[in-house]
């Protein structure tokens, strides 16, 4: 009953980024996305189809009676973009993966459940996940057979968060260092000095708002790029050079810069303490490092290097692919349970005209083939006639139904 469900899918494993993306959709000379699948559902004869696209992955899923082969594949991805696929010449064999079937619903388990992921127990693909079938039913490209896919995908995605611990120790090095930094217990009305405004230390910042830190000072090489994170964070923003004849004292100071040797040393180091004594939280998430090793010797402080956080960083990844195993015990569970749900729904939907039917034969049976003969009973035994019929027609459409429930047992 499963065999019409088909993914095709490109990721991280067969291709690199930039590949993968000539195989994503996008608008095509005013032709919207949904258009574009709609297109290709029709043209390829698809009863239903979902579209789903992240950074590392995209993957085109189908109910069809279609048999996809390497012709269908051939076909399918050279009109979503032929030059690139006639670039991949004898390799475009290898580069798309053909799930059917039962490995079609598994591998969709996995992938939703953060199990098949670039990064394990990441949960952005679930989210993805969702809003792609959201999508989908929105633009009328699936029915029953997804809807009933997708309840089951969620259903198996939540009960692996749930009930392993596969998304949890997080991997973002920003994220542990901001969680070292919580451990220090220092006070929200600590003075930090944020040093650099790239895409890294704009997520610190995203993250020190969200934990009410308050008294932030913003310095960068681009008074642009710190403005904007100084706006954010209702922050002060300096140039990088005016780092060095800073006066006001800190507590904290994170550093992440595109700088090849250090930025922060121990002379003007000495000069931003101010004379102050007291231990200071020193946080590097630069490569190369931009505080200078003898700071951290020479100094007071509790310093968080970027090698450190790696380090726990792969320590929780590991952790978390231990988890894998659980969550496999999880998926085959729920496909066992997917597969008979599948198969009494198909049956349900074969027997629906079951009723109808017997419905008709019966109002065939007493308005027209006996109808003379019951005309002339008596009332009560009219009545009694009619009341077997009706009690008949119940037992019919019963019947048939109580058997297919027994078959998917």
């Amino acid at each position: 009953m499963l065999e019409n469900y088909h993914i095709l899918t490109i990721t991280h494993r067969n291709l690199d980024v930039e590949e993968i993306g000539q195989f994503i959709l996008s608008e095509n000379d005013g032709e919207g996305i949904d258009a574009q699948l709609h297109r290709l559902k029709e043209d390829f004869d698809i009863d239903e189809m979902m579209y789903l696209s992240t950074c590392n992955r995209v993957s085109y899923m189908f109910f069809t009676e279609k048999v996809i082969d390497q012709s269908f594949i051939a076909a399918f991805f050279s009109q979503i973009n032929a030059d690139a696929y006639q670039k991949m010449g004898v390799n475009s064999e290898h580069f798309v993966s053909h799930f059917a079937g039962e490995e079609a619903v598994n591998h969709l388990f996995e992938v939703a459940g953060s199990v098949d992921s670039l990064v394990v127990g990441e949960r952005e693909i679930f989210r993805q996940f969702r809003l792609a079938y959201d999508r989908s039913l929105e633009a009328n490209l699936v029915g029953d057979h997804f809807r009933l896919l997708e309840k089951y995908t969620v259903q198996t995605a939540k009960e692996i968060y749930a009930k392993t611990k596969i998304g949890e120790k997080p991997l973002s090095i920003v994220s542990l260092a901001i969680q070292k930094l919580l451990n220090t217990q220092r006070d929200t009305n600590s003075r930090i000095l944020l040093v650099g405004a790239g895409e890294t230390n704009s997520l610190v910042g995203k993250f020190l708002k969200k934990y009410h830190f308050n008294q932030v000072k913003i310095f960068n090489r681009s008074l642009d790029n710190a403005k904007v994170l100084a706006d954010y964070l209702d922050a002060e923003s300096f140039h990088l050079s005016e780092l060095d004849s800073y006066h006001e004292g800190f507590d904290i100071m994170i550093v992440c810069t595109g700088a090849s040797e250090p930025i922060v040393n121990s002379k003007n180091y000495q000069s931003l303490l101010r004379g102050e004594e007291d231990k200071k939280v020193l946080i590097d998430l630069s490569v190369p490092r931009n505080i200078d090793e003898a700071v951290v010797s020479d100094f007071n402080t509790e310093y968080i290097s970027i090698d450190a956080l790696r380090g726990v960083a792969e320590s929780n990844l590991q952790d978390r692919k231990n988890e894998i195993n659980a969550a496999k015990e999880i998926i085959q569970r729920k496909l066992r349970e997917f597969k008979k749900i599948h198969q009494h729904r198909q049956i349900e939907l074969a027997l629906q005209e079951v009723p109808k039917e017997i419905k008709a034969i019966k109002e065939k049976t007493v308005q027209e083939v006996y109808k003379e003969s019951i005309d002339q009973l008596p009332e009560e035994s009219r009545k009694l006639v009619l009341e077997m019929m009706d009690y008949m027609e119940k037992k019919c459409i019963s019947v048939p139904m109580r058997l297919a429930k027994n078959t998917v047992k």
